[in-house]
């Protein structure tokens, strides 16, 4: 029977709006540019989101050759932790407050102050990034403003609501860093009590994938679509997590960007007294763990932004190196150590070519560290690891990571977030749930397998790196779990 899933994505920088049919492929898609100003990384206008949003959806209506009515669900996804306040009428008191906005550093150590003392479970570790933060610094510099809140929202709710009309709900990712208790699913008291956030302005929340309601019937009308399912939103690297394939106990994505960011899915919550990993909760009960790194693939284009070709093609041939190296370009690390005084190092007596392919052998050796962790903190088998980003473009690094690990590395067709959005919507009204969703809906484009005789070269020069780690005083040798 054929079918049609609308996954929508709100950036930071602009839209994403995409059909994927019942097979997994992307049949239609659109993006659109937000006007953005040297204030769009503390603020943006949630009406501007919708506006693209709507010409986005416009757009893709009237170009797509598809059955319309063949369209069944639409999710959205987009940045965690940034929150809106909205007033009786849903309308936004104020722009959006973004995530990466830092005016709520004070607030976020006032939140985790009050977290670790009247509820130390969970999420615990508020900063600037965190919705809750933002939260309270808003009713502290806006007090007029805060007295006429009717509901607190995340970036997805917004467009979820614009979509459906139905406000004042969320789900388990969006709610996490806003202060919700994701193991007892339940907002916590101290909230209200010690942060003075009124809880009836805090938001209904239901796992991710729930449907909430109807698309309009004046939008589904100037679309030419039925009123299709409008489901509860998802972070943006849990949408990504999805859309990697990683959805079953036991599956991992490695995304290398800017940073190294390892999301997973584990039967039990993983608890990290460094608090270097956090848990997110699937929808279907599990959890989804992760840590971002300071590390990634950002030195690619600071040291070697001319002639990747020839380097990737010069790195076959000179695997594997021996040499040590860990290329992080700013001091100190956050995952899979904790190490406020770790700076990178290059490979020594190394040519330019041998320093490149050291640094991909450097990060798979964190990435393994990284694993290795998260089994021990865990106590759960990693069967598989799916990938995406920037980083996963290389066959060389692909073919680097499967044997440092000794796991095959899997990459996806289409891994991005409105992809994820798109399955998630799926996986309520099309499928039993999410898992069948991404079964059904992922097309493995590459799958990389270790060899033997190379992993076993590799598990001496990872001992190595562990031991530089120490001798440089990155890592204490007790942490070391293999």
């Amino acid at each position: 029977m054929e079918a049609y899933f609308l996954g929508i994505d709100i950036g930071t920088q602009g839209a994403r709006v995409l059909l994927l049919d019942n097979r997994g492929e992307v049949v239609d898609e659109v993006e659109e540019v937000f006007p953005l100003n040297n204030l769009s990384r503390t603020e943006q206008s949630p009406e501007g989101w919708w506006l693209s949003c709507h010409k986005s959806l416009q757009k893709l209506f009237a170009q797509t050759t598809i059955d319309k009515t063949k369209v069944l669900a639409v999710s959205v996804t987009s940045t965690s932790g940034t929150v809106i306040p909205l007033d009786a009428h849903n309308n936004p008191l104020h722009p959006a407050i973004m995530y990466s906005d830092k005016r709520s550093a004070a607030q976020g150590e006032t939140c985790t102050a009050a977290a670790l003392k009247f509820h130390n479970r969970g999420f615990t570790a508020f900063n600037s990034s965190s919705g809750l933060a933002k939260m309270l610094w808003f009713a502290q510099t806006y007090p007029q403003k805060a007295k006429k809140i009717n509901k607190w929202i995340h970036a997805a709710d917004f467009i979820t609501g614009k979509l459906s009309g139905v406000w004042g709900v969320t789900d388990y990712t969006n709610a996490f860093k806003s202060g919700y208790d994701v193991s007892g699913y339940f907002w916590p008291g101290y909230i209200s009590t010690e942060l003075g956030i009124d809880e009836k302005c805090l938001p209904k929340v239901v796992p991710s994938g729930t449907v909430i309601g109807n698309l309009t019937q004046t939008l589904a009308a100037e679309w030419g679509i039925n009123t299709i399912a409008v489901t509860a939103g998802i972070t943006d690297g849990c949408a990504s997590q999805i859309a990697s394939g990683a959805v079953q106990p036991g599956d991992w994505n490695t995304t290398i960007g800017t940073t190294l960011v390892i999301k997973g899915v584990t039967k039990n919550e993983v608890l990290d007294p460094e608090g270097r990993i956090y848990s997110h909760r699937h929808p279907l009960g599990y959890w989804m763990p992760g840590g971002a790194s300071n590390t990634g693939a950002d030195w690619v284009s600071a040291d070697f932004s001319t002639g990747l070709e020839e380097l990737n093609q010069a790195a076959e041939n000179l695997i594997p190196t021996g040499k040590m190296a860990y290329p992080l370009k700013q001091k100190g690390e956050r995952f899979p150590i904790m190490a406020p005084n770790a700076y990178g190092f290059d490979a020594e007596n190394a040519s330019h070519a041998e320093k490149f392919t050291a640094n991909m052998e450097g990060v798979a050796y964190l990435e393994r560290y990284a694993f290795e962790l998260i089994g021990h903190l865990a106590g759960e088998r990693i069967n598989a690891v799916y990938t995406a980003g920037g980083g996963s473009k290389s066959n060389v690094w692909l073919k680097i990571r499967a044997n440092v690990l000794r796991c095959p590395i899997i990459k996806m067709k289409y891994v991005s977030g409105a992809v994820g959005a798109a399955i998630l919507a799926s996986s309520s009204i099309y499928f039993k749930n999410l898992i069948e969703a991404v079964q059904a809906l992922t097309i493995v484009e590459k799958q990389v397998l270790p060899d033997n005789k190379l992993a076993d070269t590799y598990d001496i020069y990872y001992k190595v790196f562990l031991e530089t780690l120490i001798e440089k005083g990155f890592l204490n040798r007790e942490e070391i779990y293999a």
